[in-house]
């Protein structure tokens, strides 16, 4: 059975474990070593693997530690080559080729952002779980049926960093970067308008940002469109 816990979620710091009840997994490791192991309660052995979705610190600072515990860290080779990591405990992947972890097969694609080769990932369990996670990117190219969940970034509203960029709360310039490479409120929308949501059973927003957003509201529209429980990711 699907199961997520949120030990990060924010631009702070990225990471959360799924699991489909036998074989764990950690997407993205952007938070301390130490809370991660805290997070898990110290039982980060018991990880199949992490994904690194792209080499920003907020999704992959603790990366080099994974490794050193002894946990295979997946990730494109552009992200490999940012974070300058190698070796057997690195596992480097590509859009459109699919892998296995455990009970699970997964699927990286490509997401849109200032990076040097992100990734999203469609994780299917040999269990029915069909779980679609996108982080960081400003939409995603791709359709998919049959989700069971959907893990997707929901930064911003337009209107909300709007009106904190003519209250002088957000610099005119951070405007530009947000819209090329993170997902708004509406952008989430219309992707979950866009793909069949017959099986979904749970949206969860992620990397809400700390000025731009608001978490009831996004969780209210999002429900009310969809007719799914959804939920805001926060640690």
């Amino acid at each position: 059975m699907f199961d997520v816990q949120v030990l990060a979620s924010s631009s702070r710091g990225n990471c959360y474990r799924v699991t489909d009840g036998s074989a764990p997994l950690l997407l993205e490791c952007g938070i301390k070593f130490s809370d991660i192991r805290q997070g898990l309660n110290f039982r980060v052995s018991e990880l199949a693997g992490c994904l690194c979705s792209h080499e920003h610190a907020d999704h992959s600072k603790s990366v080099p530690d994974m490794m050193k515990a002894g946990i295979t860290c997946y990730m494109s080779k552009g992200t490999a080559d940012a974070l300058g990591v190698s070796g057997h405990r690195v596992h480097t992947i590509k859009a459109m080729e699919q892998f296995t972890i455990g009970t699970w097969t997964i699927l990286p694609f490509e997401t849109v952002h200032d990076a040097a080769e992100p990734l999203g990932f469609l994780l299917v369990s040999k269990y029915g779980d069909r779980i679609l996670f996108a982080t960081d990117t400003a939409y995603i190219k791709v359709r998919v049926n049959g989700l069971t969940a959907i893990m997707i970034e929901c930064n911003y509203a337009k209107d909300i960093l709007d009106a904190n960029i003519e209250a002088g709360v957000v610099p005119v310039e951070m405007r530009h970067r947000l819209i090329r490479s993170h997902m708004s409120l509406e952008t989430v929308k219309g992707f979950l308008k866009a793909n069949d949501l017959s099986q979904v059973r749970e949206v969860w927003l992620t990397h809400l940002s700390g000025d731009n957003s608001d978490a009831e509201r996004f969780k209210r529209e999002v429900q009310a469109l969809t007719g799914i429980a959804t939920y805001i990711a926060q640690e």
